[in-house]
């Protein structure tokens, strides 16, 4: 027996309400059974017009299929039925009274989260009245300003449109409709609330998440994606003013959901056994060879010189072998990606494709720009550009605009940055084992001009040429340069002055550092290290204060340190295998040893380039450890930038400016060293 609260909703009033409590074995009771005894209890004629909703949380309906989920202690409410409730919410929104249609929107988008009233709601064809809803709003709905400053009706238009809006998303998310029946006006319109900056927060938001649905759906990236694109083309990204920073993360998503269909080609390695495959390979092969008939040839004939053609293409992904479509093929990623974007380069240009491919091999094997292990690279580069198998970022927003303005951006891209590559390969006179740099080039020329948003194929056709070989080196070393702050002689001579200042610096630190101490591992006559010294230098510089200390120790007071040696007696230092005790290790370990009476062993670098700069600036000597090397040039370049501050975009002249004369007399000065009366 299933103990259920049920609430009351009496018909004939509805401000008052009574709470009854309703023994009801839901195992054996059909629903119906439920609802009419209820309803006889309370006098309600027509029970099947009623239904059992949870009153607490997420008020769903009370359905067979879900009523065993029904716990102990619940308490439900009785209540309108889906069929009645969405009958009632679908007059009420074609209601002539604007308050009417607002309270009515209001519910619709609280109870449109329950698929059962989903499923009544839109039988009658209620989403579709949404639609005509939004595709009929008037621009003015929109705007948005001081609130004081909007109409009354404005104001009340936004509330209905964010309800519409809301209503809309609710009965979509149960996927009983698909998404690629969406109209273009609609589509339009909820890109313009999107993008347009005095839009609504409220509509923005949902608008936002009516986007992000129809890019994330499959069906409509494959059915819409041309219209979708097509429209923030030309109103969005070619509109005057600048694309928002949420408009520009779904125009990421957009792109990046679309690029993601290419995923299954780019993991799929070839199949020698597939006939679809071998096919593309033999239109691969009759397109850059124009053979005679094949079918008078004998097999060993045809292999003999598919063999040859094949070689003609020039190495494979291996250098040491001619290209072989069953081994060069297999890597993933790009794997049948690759042989795609080779067989849409010769089918779309099949002369650009031939010039290629005749051109290489006829030059020195040395010299020839191989064509398929270039078009594997090439293919492998544009993925990771393009970022082909990676998932949306919640937070991306790095579009291409060329994305939208190419139906297939992949393949039309490979076109054009093959025939750079060959153009690269000869600027820069490249060989066999110049390979990886001309590749590297290369993506460096494709990076460089997608950064520049050309937003046509034909702008990204014109800049990535302009930017040859020459230009890239250009600014390669601008670019150095400008890391490097300039080799300019005046910030050459301002980083000698600054380093004696920086220099002292660094002693001061390395002698405060010895004044702290240090604990050292103790080197025995028999190699032991059982023992612990702490050494530290005194406060006046003079003294190196040391003895034997517990290892649980914990910077024992100079006092405590029994043995010490005036720094006037230290003759030499001594570090790794010129150290006494060191002649018989072959070990590279750091050591320290301040006299012939001491000597330490630090396990940890950075203790041992402080206390060799330390010692060695007690004994007059330079400091020469790559801590002080490091350190120093941090201090530098970040002194440098503070001093160059005041001087960003100023050219740095190679000299100093002329000195003028002296003026003929001083007569202007004034002596401070009279006493003002």
């Amino acid at each position: 027996m299933q103990q259920v609260v049920v609430f009351v909703m009496c018909k004939c009033i509805l401000l008052a309400c009574v709470i009854i409590y309703f023994c009801v074995s839901l195992q054996k009771k059909p629903l119906s059974a439920v609802i009419k005894e209820v309803c006889d209890g309370w006098n309600l004629p027509g029970p099947e017009n009623y239904a059992l909703q949870y009153a607490d949380g997420v008020q769903t309906y009370i359905t067979e299929s879900n009523r065993l989920d029904i716990k102990n202690g619940c308490i439900l409410r009785l209540t309108k039925a889906p069929g009645r409730c969405a009958e009632d919410l679908f007059r009420g929104i074609q209601s002539s009274d604007s308050g009417v249609r607002c309270d009515s929107l209001k519910e619709l988008a609280s109870v449109s989260t329950d698929v059962t009233f989903a499923q009544e709601f839109i039988s009658r064809d209620g989403h579709l009245l949404l639609v005509k809803i939004v595709e009929d709003s008037h621009e003015l709905v929109l705007r948005v300003g001081v609130t004081a400053c909007i109409p009354f009706s404005d104001r009340l238009s936004n509330v209905i449109m964010t309800h519409t809006l809301t209503g809309f998303m609710e009965l979509m998310d149960h996927g009983i409709v698909s998404w690629e029946n969406l109209s273009t006006v609609f589509i339009k319109k909820i890109a313009s609330f999107v993008n347009a900056k005095p839009t609504d927060a409220s509509i923005q938001q949902v608008s936002l998440d009516i986007l992000e649905s129809m890019v994330l759906s499959s069906h409509t990236v494959d059915v819409n994606k041309e219209m979708i694109a097509v429209y923030l083309l030309q109103n969005i990204i070619h509109s005057s003013g600048s694309v928002q920073d949420e408009m520009a993360h779904y125009l990421y998503v957009l792109q990046s959901v679309t690029l993601n269909h290419l995923e299954p080609r780019m993991r799929t390695p070839l199949d020698c056994y597939s006939q679809e495959q071998r096919d593309i390979l033999h239109g691969l092969r009759q397109a850059a060879f124009e053979t005679e008939s094949d079918n008078s040839l004998s097999n060993e004939r045809r292999r003999s010189l598919c063999a040859k053609e094949f070689k003609k293409l020039g190495p494979g992904d291996v250098i040491d072998h001619y290209f072989n479509p069953g081994q060069d093929l297999v890597r993933t990623p790009p794997g049948l990606l690759a042989l795609d974007t080779m067989f849409y380069f010769a089918s779309r240009y099949p002369d650009a494709y031939s010039r290629f491919v005749l051109e290489n091999s006829s030059r020195e094997d040395k010299h020839e720009c191989p064509f398929a292990r270039s078009s594997i690279q090439l293919t492998l580069i544009l993925c990771e550009i393009l970022r082909i198998g990676e998932p949306p970022s919640e937070t991306g927003s790095d579009y291409h605009p060329i994305f939208f303005s190419q139906d297939r951006l992949m393949e039309e891209l490979f076109c054009v940055c093959i025939q750079l590559l060959n153009k690269t390969w000869k600027e820069m006179r490249a060989t066999q084992e110049d390979f990886d740099k001309v590749m590297q080039v290369v993506r460096e020329q494709i990076t460089r001009t997608l950064s520049s948003k050309p937003t046509s194929l034909e702008l990204f056709k014109n800049k990535v040429n302009v930017l040859n070989y020459s230009e890239i080196l250009k600014l390669r070393q601008t670019e150095r340069l400008h890391q490097e702050e300039t080799l300019a002689p005046p910030v050459l001579e301002l980083k000698e002055r600054l380093k004696p200042e920086l220099l002292e610096l660094i002693r001061q630190q390395r002698l405060n550092r010895l004044c702290q101490g240090t604990m050292f591992r103790k080197i025995s006559s028999r190699r032991r290290q059982d023992k612990l010294w702490y050494c530290r230098l005194s406060p006046n510089h003079k003294m190196l204060h040391y003895g034997d200390v517990e290892e649980d120790t914990d910077s024992p007071a100079i006092e405590t340190l029994q043995e010490k040696i005036p720094i006037a007696d230290i003759k030499g230092l001594l570090t790794g295998k010129d150290c006494p005790h060191m002649k018989e290790n072959k070990g590279k370990q750091n050591k320290v040893s301040g006299s012939s009476y001491l000597s330490y062993h630090s396990s940890d670098k950075r203790e041992f380039c402080l206390w060799t700069d330390g010692l060695s600036v007690l004994l007059g000597r330079e400091m020469s450890s790559e801590s002080m090397r490091s350190e120093l040039e941090i201090l530098l370049s970040m002194e440098i930038k503070l001093r160059l501050l005041d001087l960003e975009n100023v050219p740095i002249p190679d000299s100093a400016p002329v000195v003028p004369k002296p003026p003929s007399n001083y007569n202007f000065c004034y002596d401070f060293s009279q006493t003002e009366q």
